[in-house]
């Protein structure tokens, strides 16, 4: 079984840096590793602000160096994570970013491969390390760049941070600082995140983040943390712009163009998802998606989102574009028809409007009857009495004339009867 031996070499700190060293014997299970190549590594650590440099020697000499191909595995993993990091590399240094993590455990160890065949000849134990670092108050950071310009960042305060503290945020882009603009409150006053606008990013230039923690009470300096981010990587691109839907031999034709953005603008990086009403969300790579639509509904809606995928790695969609609505040829048709008539009703009825205003066809129609003076009252009330009387007296007149001619009649009747009386005529 193999035994390993932990002896600290040295322990240096100062105001600027702090570093640490440690060294182990051998650790392997083959005796030939132990017996004949004896080695074993030294490890250095360097803290510069929001890194730590891990540096290593072995006990290698140059004439091994020369006959094998030498390899160190460098395995690590943050405080209060379960992802643990393992990589290979002929450097015999790393640079680990702390960012918003505590420390981190590490090891490492050298590996030696024959030159003609790459078949690994000998290896060393494990040497293993622990680096604490300052406590950190902040958790959960996200940042966001949308139209273009717009920067965003959020965080939250761990329980366990003072209750006295604040937090400052600032960053540096293309050379240049930039303090916060408007600090993102909780309801102890605390800031939580920040907003900025109008700035202006390279695509191709790290936004280096430094958040500083202060405790307010006691007026200390604070500790800083530092993170790096690509902008591509956070942008949030608005949806696809120009989405137009056409209907064609029962299939859907659906364009549209890409988004404004701060980095490459070439259709290969972008990767769109479109949704169909009552279908599954299908990736698209070009500008066009076609459908077999045999069935259609009478009313269905299609929308388009966007992110950069192809050139660079952005996990953020963008929001879904305004949905487009697609209808049966027919249904379409009849609307159209509709539609037209509803307009041609609304035009010339404006341009009867107009005509009636113009001629003023209304104020006639429109205007009221005047009432008559007392004057006319009194005219037409006269008036309608002398009507009356003369009416009466025509009346009369008839009367008296009807009753002449009657009278005469009756007359004419009596010396009719008397004739016939003598003329004995009157019995037959």
């Amino acid at each position: 079984m193999a035994r390993v031996t932990v002896v600290p070499v040295m322990l240096i700190l100062s105001f600027f840096q702090h570093k640490t060293l440690f060294s182990t014997s051998l650790a392997s299970g083959q005796p030939s590793v132990v017996d004949a190549l004896g080695l074993h590594n030294v490890l250095q650590i360097t803290k510069q602000e929001s890194r730590v440099i891990l540096s290593w020697n072995n006990n290698l000499t140059k004439e091994e160096t020369e006959k094998y191909t030498v390899k160190y595995i460098l395995s690590y993993k943050f405080f209060n994570t379960t992802h643990e990091r393992k990589e290979r590399l002929q450097d015999k240094k790393k640079i680990i970013r702390l960012e918003l993590h505590s420390g981190f455990n590490a090891k490492v160890k050298t590996q030696l491969f024959a030159k003609e065949t790459e078949d690994i000849i000998k290896e060393s134990g494990w040497t293993e390390f622990t680096y604490k670092a300052p406590p950190v108050y902040i958790q959960n950071l996200s940042c966001i760049i949308y139209n273009i310009s717009f920067f965003n960042c959020t965080w939250h305060i761990k329980a366990e941070a003072p209750e006295d503290i604040q937090i400052f945020f600032s960053y540096r882009h293309i050379g240049k600082d930039f303090e916060c603009q408007q600090y993102i409150k909780n309801t102890r006053k605390n800031n939580i995140g920040c907003h900025m606008k109008e700035i202006h990013f390279q695509p191709s230039r790290k936004i280096n983040l430094n958040i500083t923690v202060r405790d307010l009470r006691n007026n200390s300096r604070g500790l800083s943390y530092y993170k790096a981010f690509t902008p591509q990587t956070i942008e949030k691109l608005n949806p696809p712009i120009n989405v137009s839907v056409s209907l064609e031999n029962r299939s859907i034709k659906i364009h549209w163009k890409p988004p404004p953005t701060i980095g490459s603008a070439s259709n290969k990086c972008f990767l769109y998802q479109v949704k169909i009403t009552d279908q599954k969300i299908v990736d698209v790579t070009a500008e066009k998606y076609e459908h077999p639509f045999h069935k259609p509904a009478n009313k269905c809606a299609a929308q388009v989102r966007v992110k950069k995928e192809i050139c660079i790695r952005n996990k953020i969609w963008s929001e879904w574009s305004e949905p487009v609505f697609i209808h049966d040829e027919k249904t379409v048709d009849i609307m159209l028809l509709s539609l037209t008539l509803f307009c041609l009703l609304i035009f010339f009825g404006g341009l009867l409007i107009c005509a009636c205003r113009r001629y003023r066809c209304l104020e006639a129609i429109t205007m009221p009857v005047p009432h008559p003076s007392d004057n006319i009252k009194t005219w037409l009330a006269a008036d309608e009495t002398h009507h009356q009387k003369k009416i009466s007296m025509q009346m009369e007149r008839h009367s008296e004339v009807t009753m002449g001619i009657l009278e005469e009649n009756g007359d004419e009747n009596i010396q009719q009867q008397k004739c016939l009386k003598e003329s004995g005529l009157e019995d037959l």
